[in-house]
């Protein structure tokens, strides 16, 4: 009678041990599982967190110099600029950052272009319809100003004075405020004239165009 009970007192124990054993096994795995959901949690929060940080878009700069334009119609003749406008930004401009009596691009980077549609007259000379470099040579007293065959250039790197179609004096004006951007402006002063302005700093010149029997 005790051998039995000791016997079944043995396979009970036995019994509790393997029980305890697997229950130990599942809490661990149950654990284990936990923690790698959490970790797997927190790398998915991360990767989404560096995905959102790379496809974040930077403000984009603005250019220092953009390319602009200025145009007017008079008497369906259109007359259009394309310029580049750097700022002064506190710099002296004439006889400092742009040289006096230096062919000049009158603008930055890119060529200045002047177009036009029809025929025109400048100081008395003829000009056929056609797109044309603006250059110009400052000076301290009086400006030239060059209209040139070739328009598509960087700065004035290949401007060549055998290509020049016109060149004619003006007068600079000296302004009571400064103009910080480069700015032209183009504005019918009648049914047959517009008057083309280019402002900087504090200087300004201007002459006029005139439209020319085709």
């Amino acid at each position: 009678m005790i051998n039995q009970f000791v016997k079944h007192d043995s396979i009970f124990h036995f019994f509790m041990r393997k029980c305890l054993l697997s229950l130990s096994i599942l809490a661990a795995v149950a654990c284990s599982s936990e923690k790698s959901s959490d970790h797997e949690g927190h790398d998915m929060d991360q990767m989404e967190s560096e995905s959102h940080e790379m496809h974040e878009e930077k403000p984009a700069e603005a250019p220092k110099s953009p390319r602009t334009s200025a145009m007017a119609m008079t008497g369906g003749n259109h007359i259009h600029i394309d310029y580049s406008a750097p700022s002064a930004r506190g710099r002296q401009i004439f006889g400092g950052l742009v040289a006096h009596d230096e062919v000049w691009v009158t603008g930055a980077h890119k060529a200045t272009s002047i177009q036009f549609d029809q025929p025109v007259t400048i100081s008395g000379k003829r000009i056929k319809a056609g797109k044309y470099g603006f250059f110009t040579i400052p000076g301290e007293s009086e400006w030239t100003v060059i209209l040139n065959q070739v328009w598509d250039m960087h700065l004035a790197d290949d401007y060549d004075q055998s290509k020049d179609f016109f060149r004619f004096m003006v007068k600079p004006n000296q302004l009571s405020e400064t103009v910080e951007a480069l700015t032209f402006e183009v504005k019918e002063k009648d049914a047959k004239t517009t008057t083309i302005a280019f402002s900087w700093d504090k200087t300004k010149i201007s002459f006029d165009v005139v439209n020319a029997e085709k």
